[in-house]
């Protein structure tokens, strides 16, 4: 690149949630850069949305577990030499991955070993608090900056001379305004003063095909004791048909919604949800949502991780605060019964739904900036490492 064009950064975000953070980061890129800025990659719907033209679509890449990964282990290959070749034909000026260790980590690797110029840098820590500790020093060996989302990582990787910044959580950054929670109602045929659920299978084909039975059966009993409870399932992008499909077997009112703003809605007049394991739980802790969560995957995913887990808990309010605020309905205990007897629990209980609430406001304390959003904060950063970068060059 000559010192007169503007930047080139290459971002490569797989998973649903880093779509969502690569989307809000090239906005900022954009707002912040005062030159201008390229952007290259493979991204999302919402990247797309942002102005990416991707190398490829990233959903098949969208894998749940160590096991889940093997059949794919090919095409996963296969689109690591293209992202690579594509590095090696365009020549960025920052490398910047999104999350997905298993396909970014590779990435990474193979440009240090290669003694690539581009300067490279991660986007969400692998939670190495929570297994395998020993990708802190592989990563120190192959990046050039960490960006966090929580404030305690940082000094997992800088003791292994690993450059890392706490940017901060992207849900901390969404202002979706006042809901019009009675039209929203309305708009559905839900009565005022119906009780509303919320159900969240997940945003990954696997996650959902491995919840739909157990929430569909959580959502016949209480219906049995409710008849009245309406079920409300925000959902998105490839799985939207899975889940229509699904919703449409469920007996009583089931009502299926697409897009942020039906989703902010559904938070805003749901009494209790259940959801997926992951980032959604910061988002029904943010919208004062009282939820359970539960996660079933491969049987053998499950036994290794187990093996090597650092950590306690797998809910990140739970992991933030150090204790269980929200109940985790994990594996061998993703059953109907416990999960029906947990949201049974608050909805009858103000005492049960107040001591969340009250975690959540603690939690999401830990992940607030005052001076900055999180996108902004990270664009700054990958900025300053480019104009570094190009100050050298020049001299």
């Amino acid at each position: 690149m000559s010192s007169s064009s503007p930047p080139l950064v290459y971002v490569v975000a797989l998973e649903p949630s880093g779509d969502v953070l690569g989307s809000r980061f090239m906005t900022a890129l954009r707002d912040t850069a005062d030159s201008g800025v390229r952007i290259e990659g493979v991204g999302g719907q919402l990247m797309c949305g942002a102005g990416l033209k991707p190398l490829f679509d990233p959903s098949d890449l969208a894998i749940l577990g160590i096991f889940e990964a093997l059949p794919k282990a090919r095409m996963i290959l296969l689109r690591v030499r293209e992202v690579l070749d594509d590095i090696e034909r365009l020549q960025p000026d920052v490398l910047v991955t999104i999350d997905s260790w298993g396909f970014t980590g590779r990435l990474h690797k193979a440009l240090a070993k290669r003694g690539s110029k581009v300067k490279r840098v991660r986007y969400v820590a692998p939670q190495v608090w929570a297994w395998r500790p020993g990708r802190a020093r592989q990563l120190a060996s192959w990046i050039d900056h960490l960006l966090t989302l929580f404030p305690f990582e940082p000094p997992l990787f800088e003791k292994h001379g690993l450059k890392a910044t706490c940017v901060g959580h992207p849900v901390v950054e969404d202002h979706p305004g006042d809901p019009d929670q009675e039209l929203f109602r309305e708009l559905l045929n839900i009565r005022a003063g119906s009780p509303v659920l919320a159900v969240l299978p997940g945003s990954r084909m696997a996650e959902v095909k491995a919840l739909m039975p157990v929430f569909g059966q959580v959502i016949s009993s209480l219906r049995d004791v409710n008849p009245d409870i309406h079920v409300v399932i925000p959902t998105l992008g490839s799985v939207e048909p899975t889940v229509r499909e699904w919703a449409s077997s469920l007996a009583g009112p089931v009502h299926v919604v697409t897009g942020s703003k039906e989703r902010n809605e559904t938070f805003a007049i749901a009494g209790v949800a259940i959801a997926a394991s992951g980032t959604v739980t910061l988002e029904l802790a943010k919208a004062g949502v009282p939820h359970v969560i539960a996660y079933k995957v491969n049987p053998f995913s499950a036994f290794v991780f187990r093996r090597l887990a650092k950590t306690k808990y797998v809910n990140l309010v739970n992991i933030l605060l150090g204790r269980s605020v929200v109940p985790e309905c994990l594996q061998e205990s993703c059953m109907a019964e416990e999960i029906e007897s947990k949201v049974t629990e608050l909805l009858n209980s103000s005492y049960a739904k107040e001591a969340q609430k009250k975690g959540f406001v603690e939690a999401l304390s830990l992940l607030r900036r005052q001076d900055v959003s999180p996108s902004t904060h990270a664009a700054q950063i990958v900025l300053g490492l480019v104009h570094r970068g190009l100050a050298r060059d020049i001299q």
